[in-house]
């Protein structure tokens, strides 16, 4: 199969007409805080392609430390201002711009054992700073479901209703976020929606690209964790987008995931079946999982437009035509807390 893969990408990030009607209704400029990350760019663009196709202007703001590679410049020749910025400097934040809607995207993950003064600093701490800058603006706060107890696969996966059972210093500090984020929200009574996201997968990085590689590798895939729950990522970035009209006070939260719980060994196979692949297994099943029900979600938002067997099909196309990977795993199978 021959693939242009810019356009490959520019077809599967362009809005839906869900997102071009929502974004009508947002009142006054959009900035991303923390857009360097895996996700900030494609949302970014993607708002700008929405608020084009819905022929309404609005400023798109991207504020990073931008302190390597050609990224700033890459956002801004897609039409999104740009704010170099160390968000834990409280002199660079306080001459943030007001901005009525924020998407917050800041964190820290990986590298957390050794590290884990920072990553509370960047997770718990920053949180507050931004609270108090920001307190007359909504803000979508990005959390993650590991701050959400392992449940019995049968279970059917955790809905908001449950109370976080966070294991180790990151998934600790995850909490510690929305804490903060809640706190700030009553206190300055600042609308907000902590957005509980439990795995973005995208054709360059996710759960579904680290099984295609093991399987085109010939790698065992690990079946300790037999189960997940992903969400192809155009779907995730508009939800973010289209979050700013139900933000609330006090904050609520929302899972963000796909409908499905899925088999870590079927994803090897449909994988194995595109590649031209035999996969390998290695581990036996856990009884338990890091599962979201999400179904709140797509009560407000609808299912994903992008199904499982789509985005495992433009992954494994991705690869075949030798697209660009990240080398940004999730680590979907860690089961200790450390990352």
């Amino acid at each position: 199969m021959n693939l242009n893969l810019k356009e490959f990408e520019d077809t599967l990030l362009a809005p839906s007409s869900s997102l071009i009607e929502d974004i009508k209704k947002i009142d006054g400029d959009i900035m991303f805080l923390g857009i360097g990350g895996k996700m900030g760019p494609s949302m970014a663009k993607l708002t700008v392609k929405a608020l084009k196709a819905a022929g309404i202007e609005k400023k798109v703001i991207g504020v990073s430390r931008f302190s390597s590679g050609g990224l700033r410049e890459e956002l801004e020749s897609d039409g999104i201002q740009t704010i170099a910025c160390d968000l834990l400097n409280e002199e660079d934040l306080k001459k943030l711009p007001q901005v009525p809607n924020i998407i917050y995207l800041a964190g820290h993950k990986f590298g957390t054992t050794g590290n884990e003064d920072f990553t509370w600093a960047m997770n718990a701490y920053l949180p507050g700073l931004v609270s108090s800058h920001f307190k007359n603006s909504k803000i979508v706060a990005f959390s993650s479901g590991n701050v959400l107890p392992f449940v019995p696969i049968k279970e059917g996966g955790v809905s908001e209703e449950q109370s976080p059972e966070p294991i180790g210093e990151y998934a600790q500090s995850c909490l510690g976020r929305e804490r903060i984020f809640e706190y700030f929200s009553k206190k300055n009574n600042t609308p907000m929606l902590i957005y509980r996201l439990n795995y973005a997968v995208d054709f360059r990085y996710g759960v579904l690209i680290e099984i295609a590689k093991a399987v085109n590798a010939e790698r065992p895939v690990d079946l300790t964790t037999q189960n997940v729950n992903v969400i192809w990522q155009g779907d995730a970035n508009e939800i973010a987008i289209r979050s700013l009209l139900h933000c609330s006070t006090p904050a609520k939260t929302l899972n963000v995931t796909g409908p499905e719980i899925l088999s870590t060994k079927w994803i090897a196979e449909q994988f194995g079946l595109l590649l031209n692949k035999t996969p390998q297994f290695t581990g036996s099943g856990a009884d338990t999982a890091l599962l979201n029900n999400a179904s709140e979600c797509h009560r407000l938002f609808g299912y994903p437009k992008t199904t499982i067997r789509e985005a495992i099909e433009h992954t494994a196309n991705w690869i075949l035509n030798g697209g660009e990977l990240w080398n940004k795993d999730t680590h979907f199978q860690e089961r200790g807390g450390k990352f």
